[in-house]
């Protein structure tokens, strides 16, 4: 088992430096490997890490980017198109994609009632993509010779 005791004053500075400035365990370990010649395992570098109270930085994960199939669908506008086959128990069924790019299934019930089923439940179209929808609805039930 390795000790800090082991390292000069230098070497110290050396990790405390490559710590402070992002590194992670793998990179101290090689470096201490390559420039001080020292082989430690994995281990023995954690455990040199914790003797020396060094706290290493944790990079926070990337940001989410939005996908590249996401971006084609924002087209700037809301579409929809009606399903050949309806679903069951709807007057008339399809599907939409909003201007942003998210999509769903919608349904017009016996009722007249419309449901809309999002691919994301957390989405939430803003007023002008459901005024859109609205139009866009309107215009597929009429002619759809429903209205």
């Amino acid at each position: 088992m390795f000790s800090s005791k082991q390292l000069t004053p230098e070497q110290v500075a050396t990790i405390k430096q490559s710590a402070a400035s992002g590194a992670q365990l793998p990179d101290i370990q090689k470096q201490m490997r390559e420039e001080m010649n020292l082989s430690l395992t994995f281990m023995d570098t954690r455990l040199l890490i914790l003797d020396l109270g060094i706290e290493l930085i944790v990079s926070k994960e990337p940001e989410p980017t939005p996908s590249i199939q996401h971006e084609l669908l924002a087209t700037g506008r809301t579409t929809l198109t009606v399903d050949t086959v309806t679903l069951p128990g709807a007057l008339i069924s399809g599907k939409v994609t909003f201007a942003s790019g998210e999509t769903g299934m919608w349904a017009l019930d016996q009722t007249g009632l419309p449901s809309l089923d999002l691919e994301n439940p957390e989405y939430r179209p803003s007023h002008e993509e459901i005024m859109e929808f609205q139009q866009e609805l309107r215009s597929a039930i009429e002619k759809s010779g429903l209205a």
